[in-house]
């Protein structure tokens, strides 16, 4: 840091560094591109201020780091890109004009590392809810497209996901018509003749106080498919917005959770065009374990009272075996 520095903003910094002919738009530019590091961090913010003693550099090689937010990109070739999507972000824009999303994110990692996007852009091949985590495909060319429709449309794709539903839900299947409007307005399930086939496999991960951890396997893959099935079956997803109506009123207290604990855990697929067989697992993210470990001690069972000691022991014994491993792995052969 030169002397007479310290207290200006880092733009200010960097126009007297760089000399007269640096504008102020030029030295945003350089802060928002990564090309700024103030202590060794990223300056992102062109008006922070400088502290004296602190060190200021501009590097051109430096990239910005990616938003926190942004997708995480697990698998890549010529013809396909897997993401890692978090919730809150859309799989794809749904108006006009909206960003930030799943396609957004992919963009983005490709500039960060310095790539440009295929001329023709991605193809969408399958989706995931934005209130969803986890894996979500696209294809980068029209060949893998059509084949990957192909195996979507045919169901020969594996797909699984980690959810917590509340109450204690048991292993089933679960087969119904789901249709665009059940009745009131809302998907799900059509008494009367219409709708789509959707069978969802459910099994039991871990037995929590008030819910149930679980794993669902599509066999079809419709809108909102696992969230209706287990609402309908009585055991809504914990976070879950839409599909709870009358719950509460039939007794149902609703955890509450900033997110919907739905999570898109394991992808595999015949490759469209090398034929491999390639399979992809997703560890769950922060803010779904961190609301499962609230769910693991619940305030109303810590208050519950304990009339066999025994049987709780036993109990807890039965949980900890039940509780599935859960640490990322990916895998393409």
């Amino acid at each position: 840091m030169l002397a007479g520095e310290g207290g200006l903003t880092v733009s200010a910094v960097l126009r007297l560094r760089l000399g007269p002919g640096t504008s102020w738009s030029r030295a945003r530019e350089l802060c928002a591109r990564g090309k700024v590091a103030l202590d060794g961090e990223p300056a992102l913010d062109p008006a922070a201020r400088v502290r004296a003693g602190q060190r200021l550099l501009v590097d051109p090689r430096s990239r910005a780091p990616l938003p926190p937010a942004a997708a995480r990109i697990v698998y890549e070739d010529a013809h396909v890109v897997v993401i890692d999507k978090p919730s809150g972000v859309s799989s794809v824009p749904f108006e006009e004009g909206e960003t930030g999303t799943a396609m957004d994110s992919v963009r983005d990692a490709w500039r960060h590392e310095g790539r440009r996007s295929p001329a023709r852009g991605l193809f969408v091949v399958h989706r995931i809810d934005k209130e969803t985590s986890g894996l979500l495909a696209f294809a980068k060319t029209r060949r893998a497209e059509r084949a990957l429709k192909a195996l979507f449309k045919a169901h020969d794709v594996e797909r699984t996901y980690l959810c917590v539903a509340h109450g204690r839900m048991d292993a089933r299947r679960i087969e119904s018509m789901l249709a665009a409007d059940r009745g009131d307005g809302l998907r799900g399930s059509a008494r009367a003749s219409g709708g789509k086939r959707a069978v969802t496999h459910v099994r039991v991960l871990e037995e929590l106080p008030l819910a149930t951890l679980c794993e669902a396997r599509l066999e079809t893959g419709r809108t909102h498919q696992i969230r209706i099935h287990l609402s309908e079956a009585g055991h809504p997803i914990v976070g879950e917005r839409v599909y709870v109506r009358g719950f509460e009123q039939k007794g149902l207290k609703l955890h509450n959770s900033p997110r919907l604990l739905l999570h898109a855990a394991t992808l595999g697929f015949v490759h469209p065009v090398t034929g491999a067989s390639v399979r992809l697992s997703s560890p769950l993210p922060a803010d779904f374990t961190a609301a499962l470990a609230r769910l693991r001690i619940s305030d109303e069972a810590a208050r519950a009272p304990r009339e066999d000691a025994a049987t709780d022991a036993g109990l807890s014994r039965t949980r900890r075996k039940r509780r599935a491993p859960l640490g990322p792995a990916a895998e393409a052969g």
